[in-house]
């Protein structure tokens, strides 16, 4: 259960956080609206806690002087600048044959966008309802994006736990060619100590941690690897550089980056 939040919004997009409350409600999410006059830094130093916030780019989650969104728009550049050749996401998925692909740990999107932008058809699934209603938005936005709008119809949003959403799957003898995990919380390496990411992704996880405080170590994707191998023709794990294997499970390949590392599991029998 999600504890109620407040819902921050300026005058421009009030009628729009009327909305988005209602969305959240139906999603067991109790918001408090209140109107500001501007969302600006000195709103945000002075209303430190987890909130949500509106304005004319849309829904926010904010806490302690951030605020953070999944912003697609901010990732036309990179897409624009990416090929089949050159991104190591789209070599371990095989995006070049244009996959049917299920990201069972979305997250913020970024990755699955890209790998839409490329060809897969990607299918994110997001339990929980904050973030899920982030993601929605995100989309609604990127339809009426002249860059992004063409893309959208390779992406499916699903509003459920992956775990169940694998089982689903699997009882159902539904198989799909890519199956992408990106476990959200801190990875670690081998001499068992938490893995630094970047400033920006630290960011990120410090307002998704206190957004998802009841996941914590269960939300490392450990039993999401099993499952997902007896569904998909290829399980695709993003890890950092130095973690250790996923669920212990050591990969049949590997793509090695700078930062990060792709773990792939192959079905030959599928």
């Amino acid at each position: 259960m999600v504890k109620p939040m407040h819902l921050f919004a300026v005058v421009d997009a009030l009628e729009q956080a009327q909305q988005f409350q209602q969305v959240l409600a139906s999603r067991d999410v109790s918001t408090e609206l209140v109107q500001i006059e501007q969302l600006n830094a000195r709103f945000l130093r002075h209303h430190p806690e987890l909130a949500l916030c509106v304005d004319l780019d849309g829904l926010w989650l904010s806490a302690n002087g951030m605020k953070m969104q999944p912003d697609w728009q901010a990732e036309i550049p990179r897409l624009k600048r990416a090929s089949l050749k050159s991104e190591m996401i789209a070599r371990a998925c095989q995006i070049n044959e244009q996959p049917s692909l299920i990201d069972a740990t979305a997250g913020l999107g970024h990755d699955s966008l890209l790998m839409a932008y490329l060809g897969a058809h990607v299918t994110l699934v997001e339990r929980h309802p904050v973030l899920f209603t982030l993601l929605e938005d995100a989309k609604s936005k990127a339809k009426n994006d002249p860059f992004l709008s063409k893309y959208m119809q390779r992406i499916h949003l699903i509003f459920q736990d992956a775990h169940y959403y694998l089982q689903q799957c699997n009882q159902d003898d539904r198989k799909v060619d890519v199956i992408y995990l990106d476990p959200m919380f801190p990875q670690r390496d081998q001499h068992h100590q938490v893995i630094k990411k970047q400033a920006q992704v630290k960011k990120q996880m410090q307002l998704l941690h206190l957004l998802l405080p009841e996941d914590g170590e269960m939300d490392l994707g450990d039993q999401l690897l099993p499952l997902a191998q007896q569904i998909a023709s290829r399980v695709v794990v993003k890890r950092p550089k130095h973690a250790v294997f996923l669920n212990e499970q050591q990969p049949d390949h590997q793509w090695q980056g700078d930062a990060c590392r792709f773990d792939a599991y192959f079905q030959i029998s599928m």
